[in-house]
């Protein structure tokens, strides 16, 4: 699967020959028009409180110190992300309002769902924190581990809480349930009422990644009990990779920064540039640590595309298999 290669790659390819230099602010920005002059909108398409506006937050603060100018964050949740990406989208290409794009609306384009976008209408500007995703359950559920679970979904269907319909959550959750584990997805929109789902008796089960919910973590209101990687994770040794258990299903979540395509390409290298020092600061580093994301998150604007044909590749392999299209 190409995506969108041939559309995307001009802006990508005009970007690549403005790399020359790493300061703040181009020469060539400067002598046509100074760039950013006015706030930058960041739009997440997701409520508060959750991973996607966690990391607009944490870049966007950076970003102001680099750059002079405010990157005030803007919640639009709804529909899998698409109702933020849809403000994006209709917003002019100008480079003053950027958007959040997380795993979880990136996959629907691996799920066989209908949308009216594709990759040929935006550009990634840089992937900033990837993390392994995990099923939790409340620390009083009567499900304890996995056989556990197992068990429970032989006498009725388990309500796993997801992002939405077509997500990594959901694909997850469909795979589970095409190898006879009895799982209905349950879409919750704002991360509050996803996370708070299994402690109010709303959904059995929490599709999320780790740093997420760490102060659920921490406050031993929940825990997980499968982590969906090739082998377990360093921090929660105690709990089995989901290849272990004998199914090798892992999406790694994601968060990039991504701009309308049509947006100058010495603006993307600006945008480029203070992402790169983003993801360099060590307070951006520490952020990673305490999210359980991979040190080496941050994959900038020349890999991006790389990366995102691959996990594409990926999703649609693993929607397949659930038998999603």
């Amino acid at each position: 699967m190409m995506i969108g290669t041939k559309l995307v790659r001009p802006a990508m390819a005009a970007a690549f020959a403005l790399m020359a230099g790493s300061a703040w602010l181009p020469a060539s920005i400067h002598a046509e028009e100074k760039y950013p002059s006015r706030p930058v909108e960041i739009v997440v398409p997701w409520g508060p409180g959750g991973g996607a506006d966690q990391v607009a937050r944490k870049a966007g603060k950076i970003l102001e110190e680099g750059l002079k100018v405010s990157f005030p964050v803007v919640n639009v949740p709804g529909a899998t992300g698409q109702t933020g990406l849809t403000k994006m989208l209709t917003a002019p290409a100008d480079g003053y309002t950027i958007s959040i794009m997380t795993g979880d609306t990136f996959s629907l384009l691996g799920s066989g769902a209908k949308l009216n976008w594709s990759l040929k209408d935006f550009v990634p500007v840089a992937i900033m924190i990837r993390q392994p995703s995990a099923f939790f359950v409340a620390e009083n559920s009567p499900i304890k581990n996995w056989n556990d679970l197992v068990n429970e979904a032989k006498k009725r269907p388990l309500k796993v809480a997801v992002t939405g319909f077509g997500s990594p959550d959901d694909i997850h959750v469909n795979y589970f349930k095409s190898k006879g584990i009895n799982m209905v997805s349950v879409p919750f929109a704002k991360p509050g009422e996803r996370y708070s789902s299994i402690l109010g008796g709303h959904a059995d089960v929490l599709y999320e990644q780790l740093g997420d919910v760490k102060s659920f973590l921490d406050g031993k209101q929940m825990r997980p009990i499968v982590i969906f990687d090739a082998k377990r994770f360093p921090a929660f040794g105690d709990v089995p990779s989901s290849t272990e258990l004998g199914y090798p299903i892992s999406i790694y979540q994601f968060r990039m920064f991504i701009v309308k395509a049509g947006t100058d390409p010495q603006k993307i290298k600006v945008l480029s540039d203070a992402l790169a020092k983003v993801a360099a600061d060590p307070d951006y580093k520490q952020y990673l640590k305490d999210q359980y994301a991979l040190e080496d998150s941050y994959i900038a604007f020349e890999g991006a595309q790389k990366f995102l044909e691959t996990e594409l590749n990926n999703m649609k392999r693993f929607a397949a298999e659930a038998g999603m299209k």
